[in-house]
C-alpha cells in the first residue's frame, strides 16, 4: 500500500467519532452536551458511566492500533508507522465528520504507543494510573504520562522516529489540554467521577 493511501486511510479511521456514535445509539446521549463537551472516553465515563467509557476508551484505542498498523503495509520503517499512528490521532483530534473537531488524543495515541513501543507503554499507562489515582484528575495524568512517552523511548533505546513521535505527541496532548491545564493551576479542574444518565 502506497504510504500516502495508508495515512488517508488512518486519518479517515481516526475521524470516526465513537462517543458521539455509540452514545446516540445505545444511550440516547449527546456527549458534545453533556460534561466537557468532548467525546472522548472521560466524558463517557463521567456522562454515562464505566462501562460506557470503558467502551469508548477501547474502540479509540484500537484507531490507534489500526493506524500502525496500516503504516506497517507500506515499507514497515518506523517513519511510516509513525505516520500511520500519526495521522489516527489527527482524525480523531480532528474528525472530518466533526468539522474538524474531536476528542483530546489520548486513547488513540496510547493506541499507537501499544503498537510501537509495548515495553514504554507499561511504564506510560503505570504512571498515567498512579497519578489519577492518588489525585483524581485524568487531565493530570495525561499531560504527564505523554510529556515523559520521548525520554521512556530514549530510555528504552527506541528508533528516533518513535523519539520524534513522543515529542510530537507530547506538545499535542499538552495544547489539547491547555483548558485543563488552567483549570489545574487555578484548583477548579473537576476530578474524575463515574456517572449514570437517567
Amino acid at each position: 500500500m502506497p504510504l500516502f493511501l495508508a495515512c488517508v486511510a488512518s486519518y479517515l479511521i481516526g475521524s470516526i467519532p465513537n462517543g458521539l456514535i455509540f452514545g446516540k445509539l445505545f444511550w440516547g446521549v449527546d456527549l458534545r452536551e453533556h460534561g466537557s463537551h468532548n467525546i472522548g472516553a472521560t466524558n463517557a465515563w463521567r456522562t454515562l458511566g464505566k462501562g460506557p467509557g470503558f467502551l469508548i476508551f477501547f474502540l479509540d484505542f484500537l484507531k490507534g492500533v489500526c493506524g500502525v498498523y496500516l503504516g506497517s503495509l507500506t515499507d514497515s520503517s518506523p517513519t511510516s508507522l509513525v505516520l500511520g499512528g500519526l495521522m489516527a490521532i489527527v482524525g480523531h483530534s480532528c474528525s472530518l465528520f466533526l468539522r474538524f473537531k474531536g476528542g483530546k488524543g489520548v486513547a488513540t495515541g496510547l493506541g499507537v504507543i501499544a503498537m510501537l513501543m509495548p515495553k514504554t507503554t507499561i511504564l506510560i499507562f503505570l504512571l498515567w494510573f498512579l497519578l489519577v489515582y492518588f489525585t483524581g484528575y485524568v487531565s493530570l495524568g495525561s499531560v504527564v504520562a505523554a510529556s515523559f512517552v520521548p525520554f521512556f523511548a530514549w530510555w528504552g533505546h527506541e528508533p528516533e522516529a518513535y523519539i520524534v513521535f513522543g515529542i510530537t505527541a507530547a506538545i499535542f496532548v499538552i495544547y489539547r489540554h491547555k483548558t485543563n491545564i488552567q483549570r489545574l493551576l487555578a484548583g477548579t479542574e473537576s476530578k474524575i467521577k463515574a456517572g449514570k444518565r437517567s
